[in-house]
Formats: C-alpha cells, structure tokens, sequence
C-alpha cells in the first residue's frame, strides 16, 4: 500500500512538473572558447532548480564566471562562481540501480569546484549504477539576502527535485543521498542535520516532498565555525570575519544534530593542512550524542582535497570502495 500511495504521490508530482520540465534549462557550467580533452564524458542534461525565479525574486548583479586552474590540457580542474542560476548536472547509469547521489562539491564558499570533486565522482558513481546530480549551488558572500542559509536552499530545493522527478530517472524517491566534498562538505553535513530548517518559502508542489537525505557522506568537511577547527577561508565567506559566537554555533553542523538524523558516512585524513581532522570527529560526536547511525574513517595520509585523482597510490585512494560498502550496508544500494 506504501509503494502504491508515493506511485500515487509522483505521478501527481510529474503532472505538475511537465511544464517545469520541458523548459529549456541552464547548461552546465563552461569555459568560454575552452577545448576539453577527449574521451571525457561530459553532462549535457541539466536540472534548473528555480525555472520560475529565485526565491524572494532576488537577482544580485553578478555574472557566472568559469575559470580552468589545471595547467595539463588533458585533466580539466574547472571552478565556477557567480551562479545565478543553480542547477544539477545528471550523469545517468548505464544500468540504473534505483538509487541517485546529489553531489556538493568543495572550492571554500568561494566557488563550486566543477571537476575534481564533482564530474569524476560523478563518473564513478554513474558507472556503479547511480543516478548522480553535480549541484552548483549559489555562493553566501555574493550578495544574497539570506547569507549563509542560501547554500542549503539549494541543496533542499534540489533534493526535493530530485524526488519529484524520480520517475523520469528510474530511481526510488526515498532512496536519494547526499555526498559532499570540504566547503561542500559543509553543505552535505548542514543538510544532513538540517534538512526541515525552513530556508525559503514554497515554490511548487517539489516542496511539499523531504529534503532529508538517505544517507549522507561529508568527504574532509569542514563543519565548526569556531576556531581554533574552522577553515578561515570558508568561514569568512559562510558567516562572515567578524561573527560573534551564535553567529558561528548556527552553521555549524555537529551542533544541530536532530532525532531521525539518516546516517553519515565521514572520511577525512589526519594530515589535512587545511580542515583540520577535528572536524570530522566533532560531528561525529555530534551525531553520536543523538544515537545516530555512523561511520567514520580517519588516515593517517591523504591531505585535502584529493577527491579521486589525488588519492591515486596512497591508502586513501580506496575511499569510494569503503563508502559503497557502507552503502550496500544501510540498505540504500547493493554493489555491482
């Protein structure tokens, strides 16, 4: 009956959504007049989170800008900021297994870091049967009126999309997760914790659905605001230099830990130079605290942001493997 009434609930939704739907949407973020390297799949499938306006009818005088920090033309390291109009990038499986990933990646609050931490986790985990949404959110320094909580508008508004469309990607609308990388680290922890804090008002009827991930798996995150643990850079362009002790106690994650948190998958290493370790244990405290369902892993090598391609020939490189595990033993999805 439970299965018959959400089949009930999102034909309803993609009713409704056509329309939203079948506008034409944002392309994904791109170099201007920039070659990409060959044999690289690149998205061309794109989710617009807020087609009918942004919340509040907000529109700061900024303009999208993409910048290519990797200096080998075969290895792309893009980062975009100025993001007016955020939106998910879809990497659909081959073999779908029912189950989608929303990806966060990092780049400090002070852009959204497109490759690294976003398009080849996405490769990776398309090609273990995931649906996989890259979201580029909007930045909280870029003259927002809601500040900090304009990030975890978007990581709510694009859970709530994603269920909502479910159908047309095969996937189980319960079974959607979220993974974050460093700053996007950040995000995937504060919606993780913070998945019913009301951020905006009600757009459509995407809204009525839960932001609250199956799952969620903050990679290296920075999560205190506080010294002596808070990346400075994030927190400066999140909070603000000068935020006064409240200020920094309401983003940051481990403090806002709620009853029915999903579990957490943390992994960070202890020779990070620049989000010290401590954050990942003070979350996971935070989670423990309220009996929450946890797995951490601490190395000892790794450093920050190594995503994939620089965890390649050091003990970390096998991260991906231990989160599917920990996956398949949460019952979010089996293992090809």
């Amino acid at each position: 009956m439970r299965a018959n009434r959400r089949s009930i609930l999102m034909g309803s939704l993609a009713a409704i959504l056509t329309p939203l739907a079948a506008r034409a949407q944002t392309p994904p973020p791109h170099v201007k007049d920039g070659d990409l390297p060959p044999g690289l799949p690149q998205p061309d499938e794109t989710i617009d989170l807020w087609p009918n306006g942004l919340p509040g009818g907000e529109q700061p005088a900024i303009e999208e800008t993409v910048i290519e920090r990797s200096k080998d033309r075969l290895v792309t390291d893009r980062a975009v900021y100025g993001i007016t109009r955020p939106r998910m990038a879809v990497f659909r499986p081959r073999k779908p297994n029912g189950a989608a990933v929303m990806i966060t990646p990092g780049g400090g609050y002070k852009w959204v870091v497109v490759d690294k931490e976003g398009y080849e986790v996405g490769r990776r985990l398309s090609a273990q049967g995931y649906t996989v949404f890259v979201l580029f959110y909007r930045l909280p320094h870029e003259g927002w009126k809601d500040g900090a909580n304009t990030p975890l508008a978007d990581a709510q508004r694009a859970m709530r999309l994603i269920r909502a469309r479910a159908q047309d990607y095969g996937i189980d609308p319960e079974r959607v997760a979220a993974m974050g990388f460093s700053a996007g680290g950040h995000l995937c922890a504060d919606l993780g914790t913070r998945y019913d804090a009301r951020v905006y008002d009600p757009m459509d009827a995407a809204d009525n659905l839960s932001a609250r991930p199956f799952l969620a798996a903050p990679i290296y995150p920075v999560i205190s605001m506080s010294a002596p643990n808070a990346h400075p850079g994030s927190r400066e362009k999140l909070v603000g230099a000068d935020a006064d002790a409240d200020r920094e106690a309401a983003h940051s994650p481990h403090m806002h830990v709620p009853d029915g948190a999903p579990p957490f998958f943390i992994l960070h290493a202890e020779d990070d130079d620049v989000v010290p370790a401590e954050n990942a244990v003070l979350l996971r405290a935070g989670l423990k605290a309220k009996g929450t369902l946890v797995e951490t892993h601490l190395f000892a090598h790794g450093g920050h942001g190594f995503g994939l391609r620089k965890a390649v020939g050091k003990p970390v490189e096998g991260w991906l493997d231990l989160f599917l595990n920990f996956a398949q033993a949460v019952r979010f999805a089996n293992r090809y």
